[in-house]
């Protein structure tokens, strides 16, 4: 099963160190557990003068990365506010089912489509607050790390 985290932005600095860090973690630990590998997409934000606009062509630049019967999660402030263990679950669940990958959607300042939403799997949150769209990227590719860790029984993730 491939894991692909698509976002909207470019990283840079610190927060781009921290996200590869947990990217080449997920990776290694998840080879155990069937993973092929642990991707991050990123896909340049629009430069429309509208905020519809922008948003549709976000929306359609991440809707063309999701493979065929992917398994769709999209980070919403609105969506389930999972534990590390249930988070875990779904994924182990996707897998399970054969599922071929399992997407990540991480959208831009103006947030994404209703068309997208509707394709979603799962809506995840990271609880009430607004987190700045580089630390969302690094806290999905941390909780990728964590599940698999869970997933194996390595003691990373403490209860």
């Amino acid at each position: 099963m491939r894991i692909i985290v698509a976002a909207i932005g470019r990283l840079k600095g610190p927060e781009s160190e921290l996200a590869e860090r947990y990217a080449k973690r997920a990776t290694q630990s998840g080879r155990s557990l069937g993973w092929k590998s642990v991707e991050v997409v990123e896909i340049r934000e629009s430069r429309a003068d509208e905020a519809m606009k922008r948003m549709m062509e976000e929306s359609i630049a991440l809707a063309n990365v999701i493979p065929q019967g992917a398994a769709v999660v999209l980070l919403d402030e609105k969506g389930d506010a999972l534990g590390s263990q249930a988070f875990a679950t779904e994924l182990a669940t996707w897998r399970e089912n054969n599922k071929p990958a399992v997407v990540f959607m991480i959208g831009g300042a103006d947030g994404l489509a209703a068309s997208l939403r509707d394709k979603a799997d799962l809506r995840l949150s990271f609880g009430k607050a607004t987190w700045p769209h580089q630390l969302v990227r690094a806290m999905v590719l941390e909780q990728l790390y964590r599940a698999t860790t869970i997933l194996s029984g390595h003691p990373y993730h403490r209860v």
